[in-house]
């Protein structure tokens, strides 16, 4: 049965149910922690913590135990990471975070997490960075 949904769109029953449901995983799914949880989430499920920011902010100064995921680095990424190991994101003020969260569940990752204030969230806690 075909359905019309607002602004004129017309969706199959089957189609729009599948649509929500996935939606509605991946709004589940998706959480935020601050970078004490994060810290703690890697010390004790050595969770992988994936920072997205640029070359030259990665190799300035980066969170201590960092994988810079770039585009060119996402199979490594991969062959690194099975589906449902935990996954922390961290960019620079925590909002492109969450869409490279949201990414890696499209992607079949299950437990992803975006890092609440980024990059510099996590210099004002004063936590481990790798510098120069």
């Amino acid at each position: 049965m075909i359905q019309k949904l607002a602004f004129g769109f017309y969706w199959e029953n089957a189609i729009l149910s599948n649509f929500i449901a996935k939606i509605g995983l991946i709004m589940a799914q998706f959480s935020e922690v601050s970078p004490s949880q994060a810290l703690a989430l890697m010390q004790e499920q050595g969770a992988t913590l994936a920072d997205i920011r640029n070359e030259t902010h990665f190799s300035s100064a980066h969170p201590k135990g960092a994988f810079h995921l770039t585009n060119e680095s996402y199979g490594q990424f991969e062959l690194e990471n099975d589906d449902d190991h935990p996954i922390l994101v961290i960019c620079y003020h925590g909002v492109s975070s969450r869409g490279a969260a949201m990414y890696l569940l499209e992607q079949g990752y299950t437990q992803v997490y975006s890092i609440r204030g980024g990059f510099e969230a996590w210099e004002k806690e004063g936590l481990p960075i790798v510098t120069g």
